[in-house]
């Protein structure tokens, strides 16, 4: 039963990811569609981004009531309708309305499901679950890009990614009795802690605005290089609009083969390290998106990126039990993964401003900036946290 529960949540990190990314690669095709500006991009990942940190922020109450199991079920429900929901929407506000209830979704599993296996599992489950999230992420506009190449709209390629959350929903409702009803995990001292966490006490944790800060640092060039990439190689690059919906997934296909060698390294070196060498390569990745060259170099900076981006995310949420303690580390996830939507929500709009009013090419440079960032609040983390 176990195996099976493991591979259950595998196949679900997979569905996570799917519709992440298809947004960047169907908006050069969606947004003379509507007629509404290039940057519209930004407010429909805003409004998804909101839904998350609302959620996210809910998720310790949520998980400790309904447990993993049935919310995760219940999450990814929300999802599939939204999408399908997506794939029958002919403007902007529609796009807008359903944002909603699939952001909501998305942040309750998101937050519940990481903490589940940073409790539950080592650090190489963690990062193969999130090299199979990278999975979903590039299957995503691969097959937004099978549906415009062949003939049919956006809207199709969103209808195909609803019908695969549909079933997965099925499943999971199916698999609810193979969860634990809930984590019940010991303090330092070894007692039951049982108790919620208002926000203000999480916030008093030492180490918890760095790494909320740390999160939304990641997620927000995470979801800058998901959205704009496509964007970027279009207007700056010379790609064609059919050929960026396929090679948008540059970056995730990045992250999802660097997560798949995450997973070994892990065994070798620790989760701080892991964090380190990623960010390094991240840095790599935008100086190479500096340099003149053909189009196929830009290609390989925004893959580099992925690349140092796998082990960053996914062992920076492991750590977070030794980091806090596993007591806290629902409550402690769940405002990471707040704080993660947050740099989703605020970074891609302002992006977006920036690349309308100056140039897209300004991406390497904000990738640089956001890059320094996270780099001083982890070793600022890491001070702060030391036992």
């Amino acid at each position: 039963m176990a195996g099976l529960l493991l591979a259950l949540i595998y196949v679900s990190f997979i569905s996570l990811g799917l519709p992440d990314s298809v947004l960047g690669a169907a908006w050069p095709t969606i947004y003379p569609e509507f007629g509404v500006p290039l940057s519209y991009a930004g407010i429909v990942s805003a409004i998804i981004s909101a839904g998350t940190i609302t959620s996210s922020l809910l998720s310790d109450k949520l998980n400790r009531r309904l447990g993993t199991g049935r919310l995760t079920a219940i999450s990814v429900a929300m999802t599939a309708l939204a999408l399908f929901g997506f794939s029958l929407s002919h403007s902007f506000i529609a796009l807008c309305i359903l944002a909603v209830p699939y952001g909501l979704g998305a942040g309750s599993v998101d937050a519940a499901l990481n903490n589940y296996v940073a409790v539950h599992y080592e650090s190489r489950h963690m990062s193969w679950l999130h090299c199979f999230w990278g999975v979903g992420a590039t299957l995503g506009p691969y097959i937004m890009g099978l549906a415009l190449t062949g003939g049919q709209t956006w809207n199709q390629g969103y209808r195909y990614i609803a019908f695969i959350q549909i079933i997965l929903t099925f499943i999971l409702f199916m698999s609810i009795p193979l969860w634990k009803h809930r984590i019940v995990v010991a303090a330092d001292d070894g007692s039951i802690d049982d108790k919620e966490l208002s926000l203000r006490e999480i916030f008093s944790i030492k180490g918890a605005k760095e790494v909320m800060l740390f999160f939304f640092s990641y997620c927000a060039i995470e979801q800058v290089m998901i959205v704009w990439s496509g964007t970027y190689l279009s207007l700056h690059r010379g790609y064609s609009a059919e050929a960026v919906a396929s090679l948008a997934a540059m970056y995730c296909l990045g992250m999802t083969i660097g997560r798949g060698i995450s997973g070994f390294v892990t065994m070798k070196l620790d989760d701080k390290s892991m964090i380190r060498l990623g960010i390094g390569i991240m840095a790599l990745g935008a100086v190479t998106l500096l340099l003149p060259g053909s189009r196929g170099l830009a290609l390989v900076g925004i893959g580099l990126i992925g690349l140092g981006s796998a082990p960053v995310y996914p062992c920076v949420i492991h750590s977070t039990p030794e980091h806090f303690g596993a007591d806290k580390s629902q409550a402690i996830v769940g405002v990471q993964m707040a704080s993660a939507y947050c740099g989703t929500c605020i970074m891609p709009p302002i992006f977006g401003v920036l690349a309308r009013k100056i140039s897209v090419a300004l991406l390497p440079w904000l990738a640089l900036a956001i890059i320094a960032v996270m780099i001083y609040m982890h070793e600022r983390l890491v001070k702060e946290t030391a036992k």
